[in-house]
């Protein structure tokens, strides 16, 4: 059981076609804040309890958008509580034999992750995030709202 050191799903990452485009369409109608901008083909956005990183689809990518089958999600992210409770997940993770995409990594702002593949193959980043893994997740279990199944 990993308790507490699972925040939530704070974190998606989407492929987008034009990303000027996405970002006043996350910033208008959804009041999102840009909170780093790493480079030309990437944003993180968020409103703020989660993350929402949008990335350019390089040009010479463009044609396999329309092709059919694919996606645009590139991967979804549960935020952890610390570097740490990362580690302790990803050796869950070996021991359980988890398809890992990619192992445990520092990136340029400070976040500590790994990905892995879900049963589908679809991308999951467990994710230590310095500033949203601060935030206390709520759980329906405490917040009063009905349990699954029982409306």
């Amino acid at each position: 059981m990993t308790g507490p050191d699972v925040r939530g799903l704070w974190h998606v990452a989407l492929r987008v076609t034009d990303l000027h485009r996405s970002r006043a369409f996350y910033e208008g109608l959804f009041g999102m804040q840009v909170v780093w901008a790493p480079d030309p083909g990437s944003l993180y956005l968020s409103s703020g309890s989660d993350n929402l990183a949008l990335h350019q689809i390089p040009s010479a990518d463009m044609a396999d958008v329309k092709k059919p089958g694919s996606q645009l999600l590139d991967h979804l992210g549960f935020i952890m509580s610390s570097p740490e409770a990362v580690d302790r997940l990803f050796t869950r993770v070996e021991q359980q034999g988890v398809t890992v995409v990619r192992r445990p990594k520092r990136h340029r702002d400070g976040s500590y992750s790994f990905y892995v593949a879900d049963p589908d193959g679809n991308t999951v980043q467990v994710l230590f995030e310095p500033t949203i893994s601060k935030l206390e997740p709520v759980s329906l279990r405490t917040s009063g709202a009905p349990a699954a199944g029982s409306q």
